[in-house]
């Protein structure tokens, strides 16, 4: 691989890790009557699907949360794992090993 591609190859690493960072959720110590639109199931998919990246953040930034605080409940924890076990390979992922 030539030097090029290789630089070409990490920069493209960073800007989509960068892409999936999390920031500050400004809605943290609000109470739930305040949030028109709890996350659902979709940004649980999201929010599980990047959970590495925004735990490595979380380390080091008070403000950012693995979790959505305000959530409509048992889709949006189902669309969490289901964005984890995507992540990390799910049932295939397991048979592999």
């Amino acid at each position: 691989m030539r030097p090029i591609t290789k630089v070409l190859l990490l920069v493209g690493i960073v800007v989509v890790l960068g892409a999936c960072s999390a920031g500050v959720n400004p809605e943290v110590g609000t109470s739930p009557a305040v949030v028109d639109h709890p996350a659902g199931f979709w940004m649980g998919v999201w929010h599980g699907f990047i959970t590495p990246v925004t735990f490595l953040i979380s380390l080091f930034k008070d403000g950012v949360n693995v979790y959505e605080v305000h959530n409509s409940g048992n889709w949006y924890d189902f669309g969490f794992v289901f964005g984890l076990s995507m992540i990390f390979g799910g049932s295939h992922g397991a048979r592999r090993r």
